[in-house]
């Protein structure tokens, strides 16, 4: 199933102009710290002759595996920023290494999926509508694997930090890390934090909440509910403080209305959206599937304008990112009877006898030619035991080609799940689109 997920991504991101690349595994310690990401949360690598003697490097000076596609993505655009056009759309899609606890749904190797846009010295906000769509249109390729349907929920870090601001609070980046909890511990938990360990009050915590609370699902109606709290927590709208909301207020609403418009429903503004990470500067993501609430976000991201440098000038960046393993894992438990394809095929071929070998592998080949994955029974067994060898690698259709020794009777296709046989014709036959999925199960 991978595989196949992999494949649907890639032709969708190619299909809306984005170009792939693939980057080293090994990075710099120093570029792996960029993001704020602590010691323990990467892979770092020594030689051999090396061992015992790590802790005398500074972890900037030591090589370590990627934790994800960002970093190596600042890094490719740097050094190659002579020869790029930008905007430059980029997919990626790799394996990471992450220190995570091995449990469900956590994994310390995986495969991320990434697209992104970076410009040079500035960046259109109309990209900031443009990859949320493209993401939504992947996942909406994959409800043919029995994917829920999947929602977007925007929010944008200069309207958080404005509204903070406008309260009195200054540790803006430790209010977005408690709230970016909500979902983990609930508001009351959250409450005591910002109390705690980022300076507010009981007034100002509640505020925060409160904002967090905040959903819309156009524009206006977003707002109209934003002044209305601002009014209600004294923030002047002639403020700095109201000014820089306001503007990521304008930004987030041209996202979510835009989306309407192309995509309706696909996009919502949710202001308790906040993305923990430092370097996230405007527009923030978290994706959502429809009664899933347990796995949590499956693509999440967002505008970053200070990761890549490089002298005075800025490549400022918008991207998206999938733990493609992880939702690989969900979707192989949620197929149920369908996940246990190990054959790519969607059709085994009888053989009759080995004489009449050639002729099922024209109809293989016939079926290959169209676009439909065959194989052909190993051998002329018996007619239950080659059935019984599809069922084991969870081919669903067996094909009977015409018997010489009976007249009339020509090519059957029986599907082995349903117990349905019918007449088939190699040049016109189709599957059932259930049962087309090259489904191959795979370790996660």
């Amino acid at each position: 199933m991978e595989q196949r997920v992999i494949d649907t991504l890639r032709n969708v991101f190619e299909l809306n102009g984005f170009i792939g690349i693939e980057t080293r595994a090994v990075e710099q310690g120093s570029s792996l710290l960029k993001k704020g990401e602590t010691s323990k949360e990467i892979y770092l690598l020594s030689r051999l002759q090396e061992v015992g003697h790590e802790s005398d490097t500074p972890i900037e000076d030591r090589l370590g595996l990627h934790f994800d596609l960002t970093v190596p993505l600042s890094r490719y655009v740097v050094e190659h920023s002579g020869d790029l056009a930008f905007p430059f759309k980029r997919w990626q899609i790799q394996k990471v290494w992450r220190g995570e606890r091995p449990q469900e749904g956590r994994f310390r190797e995986f495969v991320q999926a990434d697209i992104d846009v970076i410009g040079n010295g500035d960046l259109p906000d109309h990209y900031e509508v443009e990859l949320p769509l493209v993401m939504v249109s992947a996942l909406e390729r994959l409800r043919e694997f029995g994917l829920p349907k999947a929602t977007v929920h925007a929010n944008n870090r200069k309207l958080s930090e404005g509204f903070y601001r406008g309260l009195g609070l200054t540790d803006v980046e430790g209010v977005l890390r408690e709230i970016d909890k909500l979902d983990k511990i609930g508001a009351d938990e959250v409450a005591k934090l910002l109390v705690e360990g980022c300076g507010a009050n009981e007034n100002q915590a509640r505020a925060c909440l409160e904002l967090a609370e905040l959903t819309a699902a156009n524009g206006a109606d977003l707002a109209e509910k934003f002044d209305a709290l601002c009014a209600k927590h004294d923030i002047a709208a002639d403020s700095d403080a109201y000014v820089l909301a306001r503007q990521g207020l304008d930004t987030l609403a041209m996202i979510v209305d835009e989306a309407a418009r192309i995509r309706p429903g696909s996009v919502i503004a949710d202001l308790k959206i906040a993305r923990g990470l430092d370097y996230y500067t405007g527009s923030v993501y978290e994706t959502f599937l429809d009664g899933a609430a347990s796995l949590g976000s499956i693509c999440s991201g967002g505008r970053y304008d200070n990761l890549a440098s490089q002298g005075n000038k800025k490549y400022p960046g918008v991207g998206l990112s999938i733990g493609l393993s992880r939702l690989v894992s969900y979707m192989l438990h949620a197929a149920g009877a369908h996940a246990n394809r190990v054959s790519p095929a969607s059709v085994l071929v009888a053989v009759w006898n080995e004489a009449d070998r050639s002729a099922s592998n024209v109809i293989a080949n016939q079926l290959r030619a169209r676009g439909i994955a065959a194989d052909v029974a190993p051998t002329a067994a018996k007619l239950g035991k080659q059935i019984k060898y599809a069922d084991k690698l969870g081919v669903p259709y067996v094909w009977f080609p015409s018997d010489a020794a009976e007249d009339g009777v020509g090519d059957e296709v029986k599907n082995i799940i349903t117990g349905d046989q019918q007449p088939a014709d190699a040049r016109s036959w189709e599957p059932d689109t259930v049962y087309a999925r090259q489904t191959v199960t795979v370790e996660a």
